[in-house]
């Protein structure tokens, strides 16, 4: 690795000063757990005896759980229901010290929720309840109007795009015209079906599978060396034309990451060793540690390879999960030798 454990500490310890603004989809992520001993009598479907359940911010909420996570402070802006699972998502932000003063309650909109039945450290099926969300131009409006006031206090923003219908042409040009007044970075997590203007955008992170979706190539089989790639290699060429960004990151899973920017050569980076038991919200946790270690001065480079290491802290745990800072220094510390 390039970046010492001593700059990796260097720039997470000025964390606690930065405070990040989550623009995107909100939420709410349950897990019902539980055991399989037997099979239905009424259809071929495994039978789970539920033991518990959990219910988290998901969505782009987890991506300011994961800046909290990391030590910094997070604001989030977005559409919940009037209901109760937006009351009870909003109560669950508040309290762990997410700012939400853009956070607007929809009264026809219900609030999104994903329930995984998971069973034997396996998920068995999950279940959506969602709506693809609908703004009058007024309602539009007053959201960017709440998004652009909270800019003016933040040191970066992140754009999370679930693709539920929060994220819209006229709030990402709201964000990156504020982001580009304030001089601040902006992150973009897209989504492949989903095509906006962004130029000016410090940093996109798609994964592969989004990668190619959003150039709009069919996806074939990864090569061992990113490097020598070339489907993929002319996909982040086409991206960093599309979509006029800093930097593309693009997240390779066992392949690590590969770094595209402009008027620069790609950098691979590659993964860190660890068994995987679940990818939920890895991708959140790589834009989040990529925009927070840009606010708090690191390079682009610094900033994907503090990413690498979180995602591989988070794979290793089950669930929707994030990474601390004493993880992500004690993950550093185990791959010290990889330089």
């Amino acid at each position: 690795m390039k970046i010492t454990i001593e700059r990796a500490k260097d720039l997470l310890g000025s964390a606690s000063e930065k405070r990040i603004l989550v623009v995107g989809d909100l939420m709410m992520d349950r897990f019902v757990y539980g055991s399989v001993s037997r099979i239905s009598p009424e259809a071929p479907v495994p039978v789970v005896h539920v033991s518990h359940e959990k219910a988290m911010p998901g969505g782009a909420c987890n991506v300011a759980s994961n800046l909290l996570s990391l030590g910094g402070k997070a604001a989030m802006a977005g559409i919940v229901g009037q209901d109760a699972i937006g009351r009870e998502l909003q109560d669950q932000l508040s309290a762990s010290g997410v700012t939400l003063k853009a956070v607007v309650e929809h009264d026809t909109h219900p609030t999104c929720v994903k329930t995984r039945i998971v069973a034997e450290r396996q998920q068995v099926v999950r279940v959506d309840r969602e709506e693809y969300l609908t703004l009058a131009d007024r309602e539009m409006a007053a959201f960017c109007a709440l998004v652009q006031k909270e800019i003016e206090s933040a040191d970066g923003v992140i754009i999370e795009d679930y693709g539920k219908g929060s994220v819209q042409q006229a709030v990402v040009d709201t964000v990156l015209a504020a982001a580009e007044k304030a001089g601040i970075p902006v992150g973009y997590d897209p989504k492949d079906d989903h095509i906006l203007k962004m130029e000016g955008v410090s940093v996109v992170t798609p994964n592969r599978k989004e990668a190619f979706g959003s150039a709009g190539v069919a996806e074939g089989r990864p090569a061992e060396n990113p490097l020598e790639d070339q489907p993929l290699l002319e996909v982040g060429r086409m991206l960093q034309e599309m979509w006029k960004a800093r930097h593309t990151l693009i997240t390779l899973g066992p392949h690590g990451m590969l770094l595209c920017g402009e008027n620069e050569p790609p950098q691979h980076i590659p993964t860190r060793a660890r068994e995987v038991f679940d990818v939920s919200g890895a991708g959140d946790t790589v834009i989040a540690t990529y925009v927070l270690a840009l606010a708090c001065g690191a390079t682009f480079t610094e900033a994907a390879e503090l990413s690498n290491f979180a995602a591989g802290v988070v794979v290793g745990k089950l669930g929707t999960a994030t990474c601390t800072q004493t993880e992500l220094i004690n993950y550093m510390k185990q791959h010290a030798d990889e330089v």
